[in-house]
């Protein structure tokens, strides 16, 4: 698997790079800028229990500006209700912010499915499908 995440990284960093990223170093927005996107390694479990994933920059930027908006549009809403607007207008705001956050979760399952289930099964890691049955009929409900 560390292959499989090496590859990927490779893919990602520019061909001409000289340096080799290594899973345990930061991933950094720009050289000589200390902000970390994503500081942790790719791993599925740590000593401490918590699962992890590594992303790309891009992606990593999509996602947190999906939510930004998403709370843009939440604390509009909260707006409204200050402010006494029509029941109607508040409505149709709450079902625009629910589908974005619905459509936030379509990508976040895709690239799941896509990448971690994926690199699981071939690894023999059958239980993990199991585990996106129990999501999938979580978010069914």
């Amino acid at each position: 698997m560390r292959d499989q995440e090496q590859e990927i990284l490779n893919s990602i960093i520019e061909p001409e790079a000289e340096t080799e990223l290594l899973l345990t170093e930061p991933l950094l927005a720009e050289p000589g800028i200390e902000e970390k996107v994503n500081p942790e390694p790719a791993v599925d479990s740590c000593c401490c229990g918590e699962r992890r994933k590594l992303r790309s920059e891009k992606e990593y930027k999509d996602l947190l500006n999906r939510l930004s908006r998403i709370e843009g549009q939440i604390r509009g809403i909260k707006g409204m209700v200050e402010r006494d607007a029509y029941c109607i207008d508040i409505l149709n705001q709450a079902s625009a912010a629910s589908s974005a956050l619905s459509s936030f979760c379509k990508v976040i399952l895709s690239s799941h499915i896509r990448t971690c289930v994926t690199e699981d099964v071939r690894e023999g890691h059958e239980e993990k499908v199991d585990e996106l049955v129990k999501t999938l009929q979580k978010m069914m409900r």
